[in-house]
């Protein structure tokens, strides 16, 4: 689809902060809330939306909202205010003098996107290629202070009909909730998401996991290794996903070319925006490798974009986009985003995100706000 021309006149910064209606742990640690930075690009009497995924401290990548906030306000938007965009490729060109930093990046990349599409009259999707109208998707399921409490939030996601449940593990929650869960549950699509939280001399021990019958087993070592998990996929029967050490279509290129994964998880934060990753889906999809879309506790404008994302051709396993109330009381954007069918979400349909943006509860979450253009 065409690109529109597209002028930047004015971005909006925003901080918010939405409690989670129940607490997420992994083996980074436990999240009650979900503080993100929301942007805001105006141009030609439309606005656009995007989400930064960073959290609050850098523990998922060296990013966090108080250096995306630095980055975006001194660096990224004054690079793109002002200029007329006449490709999705020349943004990431604007950005490119900026080392690193992909969340920021992916944020004001975001809006631009939805800028578009609104200017288009068409969805996100339509404008990314998506071939899809609605996505299977799963849920994923923080550490418990129980196994038999962790037995029943996955009792009540295969009761709202998820396609698929993830696990999370790490070194003394693995072994056993995982045995738990699958003799209650013999054939539920499971899968077990570490977060680097292991080694390669563990290998043994996760080998151990090869009896659950897993889809796969995600970022088990170092985020940023592709060789230790090249030599783990020798040692296990279970598939390796990568998440954290897939950084941009040419780790993805890497990492498939020396086994280190089977599966790919894209994150368009991780990898730093819409055009990236779809370059990432491309690598796989020419690979033979299936993607997915993972979530990082978005709001409800970043569970649209994901949608949009998820609903490109390759994306062939679930994804992580479960409802909004799964994560809040009162998402930031109506509809809320719910299942369509079991297992299933539509795709939004309308112009741009194909939701609205409630403004008045935007305002009641926010921390706070920069203006940046006339």
């Amino acid at each position: 689809m065409n690109w529109p021309a597209i002028a930047v006149e004015r971005v909006e910064l925003r901080e918010v902060r939405l409690t989670l209606v129940h607490p997420f742990e992994t083996s980074f640690g436990r999240i009650e809330s979900r503080q993100a930075i929301l942007v805001t690009a105006a141009g030609d009497g439309l606005e656009g939306f995007g989400e930064c995924t960073a959290q609050p401290a850098p523990i998922y990548s060296y990013e966090s909202n108080s250096t995306a906030w630095h980055v975006l306000e001194e660096f990224l938007v004054p690079a793109l205010l002002g200029r007329t965009i006449r490709s999705p490729e020349e943004i990431g060109a604007r950005l490119a003098f900026v080392r690193g930093h992909p969340m920021a990046k992916s944020a004001i990349e975001a809006a631009i996107h939805d800028l578009a599409a609104r200017r288009l009259a068409v969805s996100l999707s339509a404008l990314l290629g998506g071939t899809r109208t609605q996505v299977p998707v799963g849920i994923s399921l923080g550490i418990e202070p129980t196994i038999e409490a962790l037995v029943a939030q996955v009792e009540r996601a295969v009761l709202r009909g998820y396609a698929r449940v993830k696990l999370k593990i790490k070194p003394g929650w693995d072994v056993e909730p995982l045995r738990v869960v699958r003799e209650a549950f013999p054939d539920l699509r499971l899968t077990a998401d570490a977060n680097a939280a292991y080694s390669l001399s563990d290998a043994e021990h996760l080998a151990r996991l090869d009896a659950f019958g897993l889809e796969m087993i995600e970022q088990p070592l170092d985020h940023e290794d592709l060789f230790d998990h090249a030599a783990l996929a020798e040692k296990i029967r279970t598939p390796l996903c990568l998440d954290e050490s897939i950084t941009g279509p040419e780790t993805a290129r890497h990492a498939l070319r020396l086994g280190a994964c089977r599966i790919i998880n894209i994150k368009m934060g991780r990898v730093g925006g819409l055009v990236r990753a779809r370059a990432v889906h491309d690598v796989a999809e020419s690979a033979g490798a299936p993607v997915w879309c993972g979530g990082m506790l978005e709001t409800g404008i970043g569970r649209c974009h994901n949608l949009a994302l998820a609903s490109l051709p390759n994306f062939r396993l679930p994804a992580d986009l479960s409802e909004s109330r799964r994560y809040f009381a009162e998402d930031i954007i109506h509809p809320p985003v719910t299942l369509s069918d079991p297992g299933m979400i539509g795709v939004p349909s309308g112009p741009g995100l194909g939701h609205a943006v409630l403004m008045d509860r935007v305002e009641k979450a926010t921390l706070r706000t920069a203006g940046i253009g006339p």
